[in-house]
C-alpha cells in the first residue's frame, strides 16, 4: 500500500476535491497523510460546505452530498487532525502526492508558496503519480523542474477550464471576485506553461457531476504517472484512476 501526501492551504481548500479521494484511497488501504503551511489543520471552503452566499445556484455551486460526507469523515481522520508542516513534508517521504483545488482567496498561499512548488517537483522528479484537480493544476504548472520549465511542460493536462470558470463568476455578480481566484484564468496560466497550446485538454461540456455510480461523467487527462481533473464534477474518477496509478 501506499503513502499519499496531499497538500492543503491554511483554509479554503473544495471538500469534494479532497474528501473523496481521501475517502477512495483509505478504503483500499492506502495511508493518506496531510500537510498545510505551518501544521495547522486545514478549514475548508465554508460556502462550498454550507452553501451559504449561493443563492439560486446553491444546488449546483455547493458540495453534492458525496462530496459533503466524505469531507465531514476526513475531518475525524487522525493523519488530517495531525498535519505536516510543508517544511516538514519536503523531507518526509511518501509515494505519491495529490493536489486538490478550491478557489477561495485562502488558496493563494499554497498555490504561491516556494515549498509546495519544491515539493512538486520532486514528485515529478521521482517519477511518483501525482494528481492535481482545479487550481491544484495551478501549483503544478508553477513548479519548475531542473531545466527551469514547468513541470507541465511537454505534458497533457487539463483543470478548471475558462468557460466553467466565468460560468461561475457571472452567475453570481453578488459576490465579485469570489470565483477569480487571479485575474488570469486557470486555463490561461496552466495553458502558458505547457509546451503546446494542444496540451490543455478541455474535455466534453461539464453538464453533470460524476458519482459512485456514474464515474464515466467525469473527465480527467492522464500522462504518464500524472492524472488531471477539471471540477469536483470530476471527483469520483480522478479518484478511482489515481488509485489505479498507484496500483500500477
Amino acid at each position: 500500500m501506499a503513502t499519499v501526501l496531499m497538500l492543503l492551504p491554511n483554509r479554503d481548500f473544495d471538500p469534494t476535491e479532497a474528501g473523496v479521494p481521501w475517502e477512495t484511497l483509505t478504503r483500499l488501504g492506502h495511508t493518506v497523510r496531510f500537510a498545510t503551511p505551518e501544521g495547522g489543520v486545514a478549514q475548508a471552503d465554508a460556502r462550498m460546505v454550507e452553501g451559504f452566499g449561493l443563492g439560486p445556484w446553491k444546488v449546483l455551486l455547493r458540495a453534492d452530498a458525496n462530496g459533503r460526507r466524505a469531507h465531514a469523515a476526513m475531518t475525524q481522520d487522525a493523519a488530517f487532525l495531525a498535519p505536516l508542516r510543508y517544511a516538514q513534508a519536503a523531507q518526509d517521504g511518501f509515494d505519491a502526492l495529490l493536489l486538490p483545488g478550491g478557489h477561495a482567496a485562502g488558496m493563494r498561499e499554497y498555490l504561491e508558496s516556494e515549498a509546495v512548488h519544491a515539493i512538486i517537483a520532486r514528485a515529478f522528479a521521482r517519477n511518483q503519480p501525482v494528481g492535481a484537480i482545479c487550481h491544484g493544476v495551478v501549483a503544478a504548472a508553477r513548479a519548475r523542474g531542473a531545466d527551469g520549465r514547468s513541470v507541465l511542460h511537454g505534458r497533457k493536462t487539463t483543470a478548471l477550464t475558462r468557460t466553467q470558470e466565468l460560468a461561475a463568476w457571472l452567475m453570481t455578480p453578488w459576490l465579485g471576485r469570489y470565483y477569480r481566484t487571479y485575474p488570469e484564468t486557470v486555463q490561461g496560466e496552466v495553458t502558458r506553461a505547457l509546451a503546446a497550446r494542444r496540451d490543455f485538454q478541455a474535455g466534453p461540456p461539464a453538464l453533470l457531476r460524476d458519482d459512485p455510480k456514474h464515474p464515466e461523467r467525469g473527465f480527467t487527462v492522464r500522462d504518464g504517472r500524472y492524472l488531471s481533473a477539471r471540477w469536483p464534477g470530476d471527483v469520483h474518477r480522478f479518484a478511482g484512476e489515481f488509485a489505479e496509478l498507484l496500483a500500477a
